[in-house]
């Protein structure tokens, strides 16, 4: 879970799978299949698989500038407000650190910014988590322009209480303040100093997963503490604006932001001083320079890494023949190593298909409740329809190249709670989506459209991020699908940002097709999603009670199954929890297309490492020798 500081695709809060538009005709499903295997065999030959199975990495050499790209502007160099921007999360990711890590092969946590101590009270059903801060951590400034300044318990403190606490703040980890204690009363898991480097989360229940509820990353008091001091919540969202000299921001990860040129590039040099060193006392981070492209175009992306100016690519379906034909892999398939390393060309990795998938999702927020679809999206069984009108083998092969498989279930193998039984069973089937749509009043007329109950002919919008031609093409077929049970679905390709301002912020949408970031490694991430108060609940946010009972139900199994250490006794909840899901079809899951990356091989490959679980591991890359 660690932050990949080099992946070719910067952090997100939301993140749209970005791919291409390869066209094939309408096939059945037996000649799906047949292509998908075949597709199959004929690129994992000629790619290289390299899973990442060890912590342990060869020490390199300082030196090099590791070019990437990111698709737009960040909004500021300020982390609350990078909470809800993804590019500006990106871009100041290398200037932090959270207080801990998570190993996803080994599925344990260790200490990063701080090792912790976990102490659990049976009597009164309470738990306590005391971090201590590593001595050695510092906010640093470009080339010392400014003295270092020592990480406290008190940055963290601060953090925590007065900005991520303060509702003002608009924090998206507010709501993750507070739990239900074992009287069913609501609790703030309130923050103690013990001393400069010391402090404690105190839980008024004992949770499963501890570290994984108070992990945090946290900024500079010193600056965030005076401004909202002198003007609240508003003064600390102007701090750090794009106009801000990068040179002044101070860093505790492993580089510095030294320019910011709007609309070209963001430029990174390495910080001598971060705390985490190889074997021979080095920063890891080996590239001296990072420098960030602003690139909206994946064709731009694709001309740059041909042309050397890129270190890593991920090819879309259209370009992958042309870039697996082009490799000249450092590794056999099998991962044995060639000679190609520090020579001209590039090496393609394969991954197995990822953890999470995109998802088609209805508006149920009823401040639209005036509207013809809000009386469609909140009835469950229109919802069952369109998840039978969801042609996943189609999408695998007409915009994935085969290579990828259905999202039928709600937790990823990664999570310990998935179960291969707990599946969704509204999958695609034209016979039973008409059964549906007739057993919720729908019918279709003579003009070949389908009308509600009430007269009024199903049409609806279909919102996509428009920079994805991928997205667009998943639309189109959606769109067909639809139109064959006479709906209309019209996409409307949006830009990403006024995108997640409508989830988030005017609720101004009908349907969408979005991904949230990452997998669902643990049941209990994504509060704010999956609970009805959430702030990112997509359908319906921030409800101040559950609007249906089956959101009730769920956030009784959450809450109660999330404090829960004990496996068999948690299960049954999580298992339930599940199965609501995929009854009701809030969120529709489409597939999990199988990844690539080439990766230039004037680096070496001794520390490359991608799978499906930690992506690209390049953190501790350098140039071959």
């Amino acid at each position: 879970m660690r932050k990949n500081l080099f992946a070719f695709m910067p952090a997100a809060a939301f993140i749209a799978v970005v791919a291409g538009c390869y066209k094939a005709p309408e096939m059945t499903l037996e000649e799906i299949y047949a292509a998908r295997e075949a597709g199959f065999s004929e690129i994992l030959e000629k790619t290289v698989s390299r899973p990442k199975t060890t912590d342990d990495f060869t020490p390199g050499i300082p030196g090099g500038t590791w070019y990437t790209s990111i698709s737009g502007d960040p909004k500021s160099f300020n982390m609350l407000i990078a909470e809800s921007d993804s590019e500006t999360n990106g871009v100041i990711a290398p200037l932090t650190i959270a207080l801990a890590d998570y190993d996803i092969n080994n599925r344990t946590w260790k200490a990063q910014a701080a090792s912790f101590e976990i102490t659990t009270f049976e009597d009164t059903g309470r738990l306590d988590i005391t971090y201590t801060l590593r001595d050695d951590l510092y906010w640093d400034f470009y080339e010392d322009s400014r003295p270092r300044v020592k990480i406290t318990s008190d940055d963290v403190i601060f953090w925590y209480d007065e900005i991520q606490g303060d509702v003002e703040c608009g924090s998206s980890a507010y709501n993750g303040q507070f739990m239900e204690n074992r009287n069913g009363e609501w609790e703030h898991i309130d923050i103690e100093r013990i001393d400069d480097r010391s402090f404690v989360f105190h839980f008024p229940n004992i949770v499963a997963e501890p570290v994984l509820s108070s992990n945090m990353s946290f900024a500079p008091a010193f600056i965030y503490r005076p401004a909202k001091q002198s003007g609240g919540a508003d003064a600390v969202k102007k701090l750090l604006t794009v106009a801000t000299d990068p040179k002044t921001i101070p860093s505790c990860g492993p580089y510095f932001l030294t320019e910011y040129t709007p609309g070209q590039r963001l430029v990174y040099k390495r910080n001598p001083n971060y705390w985490e060193k190889d074997a021979n006392g080095e920063n890891h981070y080996y590239p001296e320079e990072r420098v960030a492209q602003i690139i909206g175009n994946n064709n731009t992306a694709y001309l740059l890494f041909t042309q050397g100016k890129l270190e890593a690519y991920g090819p879309p379906p259209e370009e992958l023949d042309e870039v697996v034909e082009n490799a000249r892999n450092a590794f056999e398939a099998d991962g044995t190593p060639l000679k190609h390393q520090g020579k001209k060309g590039y090496t393609v990795f394969n991954s197995d298909g990822g953890m999470n998938a995109p998802f088609w999702s209805f508006n149920q927020n009823p401040q639209n409740k005036d509207e013809p679809y809000f009386e469609w999206f909140t009835d469950k069984l229109f919802r069952q329809a369109m998840s039978c009108l969801l042609n996943r083998e189609r999408i695998i092969q007409q915009t994935y190249r085969g290579l990828g498989a259905p999202m039928l279930s709600f937790f990823p193998e990664t999570n310990k709670y998935f179960d291969e039984k707990i599946t969704l069973q509204y999958v695609f089937d034209h016979e039973h989506a008409r059964a549906l749509l007739e057993q919720a009043g729908f019918s279709k007329r003579d003009d070949g459209f389908l009308y509600d109950r009430k007269g009024r002919k199903v049409t609806f919008d279909l919102t996509i991020q428009s920079a994805s031609t991928q997205m667009s093409d998943i639309a189109q077929i959606i769109v067909d699908e639809c139109k064959k049970e006479g709906i209309t679905v019209i996409p409307r390709p949006t830009d990403f940002q006024k995108l997640v301002d409508q989830l988030m912020d005017s609720y101004d949408w009908q349907s969408v097709i979005i991904g949230l970031g990452g997998g669902a490694t643990f049941p209990t991430q994504g509060s704010n999603v999956w609970v009805s108060d959430g702030n990112l609940h997509l359908w319906y946010p921030l409800q101040a009670s559950p609007a249906t009972d089956w959101e009730a139900r769920v956030d009784y199994l959450y809450h109660k199954a999330s404090c829960i250490t004990d496996y068999d006794e948690a299960k049954p909840y999580w298992d339930e929890y599940q199965s609501i899901f995929l009854e009701q079809c809030p969120i529709i899951y489409l597939t999990r297309g199988r990844s690539f990356m080439a990766l230039q091989n004037r680096w070496s490959m001794d520390n490359v490492y991608y799978d499906n679980k930690n992506g690209a591991t390049t953190d501790y890359i350098y140039l071959a020798q």
